[in-house]
C-alpha cells in the first residue's frame, strides 16, 4: 500500500485508508497532497497572514486547504504570530522544536529516562515519536541515544546490549515500521510513574 507524506488533515492517515467518519474519504490522495504543496509553496516565499495566503496559493482555497494549514500549525509546522503572519518554519527550526517532546507522556519519558520494567516500551515509544514528527532516521538515533544518556536511562542498567548505539540500531524496525508511539509510552510512564 502506498504511504504519503503529508497526513490526511481529517483522520490523518498516510495512506489511502481513511478513517470511516473522514470528511475527506474519497477525496483523490493527490488533492489532498496538493492543498499542502499549495500552502507551503507560498509560505516559502514569504511570512503571510491567513487571509493573504487564501488569495496565493495556486488553486482555489478548499476545505483540503483549511485543514491542511490546521494540521501544519497543530504540527508546528506553521507558525502564527500575534498579528495573524504565517510562518514556515526551517527544517532546523522544526528539529529543534521537537526534540523535546513536551506533551505527556512523552514528556514524563523524555525528563525522567527509562527505568527497569519498562525500558523495551521507552525506547520503542522514543523511536516512534521522532518518526512521527518526521524526523530522519540519523536523527532520530542521535537524539535516542542522546536521551539514553542524558536521562539516565542507559546508567540504570537492564539492557543486554553493549551501548546505546545497538540498543537502538537494534530498535530501527520500529522507525522503519512507523509504528504509533502512544500505548508503548503510556505503559512506561505508568512504570516510570510507580518507580517516583
Amino acid at each position: 500500500m502506498p504511504r504519503f507524506h503529508y497526513p490526511c488533515p481529517g483522520c490523518r492517515t498516510t495512506n489511502s485508508l481513511h478513517d470511516a467518519s473522514c470528511r475527506f474519504e474519497g477525496t483523490p490522495w493527490p488533492e489532498i497532497e496538493n492543498a499542502y504543496t499549495d500552502i507551503i509553496a507560498v509560505l516559502t516565499t514569504d511570512e503571510i497572514t491567513e487571509a493573504a495566503l487564501r488569495t496565493e496559493v495556486h488553486s482555489d482555497w478548499s476545505d483540503r486547504h483549511k485543514g491542511a494549514l490546521e494540521t501544519l500549525k497543530r504540527d508546528r509546522r506553521v507558525e502564527q504570530d500575534n498579528d495573524g503572519t504565517l510562518r514556515l518554519l526551517t527544517a532546523a527550526e522544526y528539529k529543534e522544536l521537537v526534540s523535546e517532546p513536551t506533551n505527556e507522556p512523552m514528556r514524563t519519558l523524555y525528563e525522567y529516562g527509562s527505568v527497569p520494567g519498562c525500558h523495551d516500551h521507552a525506547v520503542f515509544a522514543m523511536i516512534a515519536w521522532y518518526e512521527m514528527v518526521g524526523l530522519s532516521w540519523p536523527e532520530t538515533r542521535e537524539n535516542v541515544v542522546n536521551w539514553l544518556h542524558s536521562s539516565g536511562t542507559w546508567a540504570r542498567g537492564g539492557f543486554e546490549e553493549p551501548s546505546p548505539e545497538a540498543l537502538v540500531e537494534g530498535k530501527r524496525h520500529v522507525y522503519e515500521a512507523g509504528y504509533g508511539w502512544k500505548q508503548a509510552a503510556q505503559e512506561a510512564k505508568a512504570v516510570i510513574d510507580r518507580s517516583r
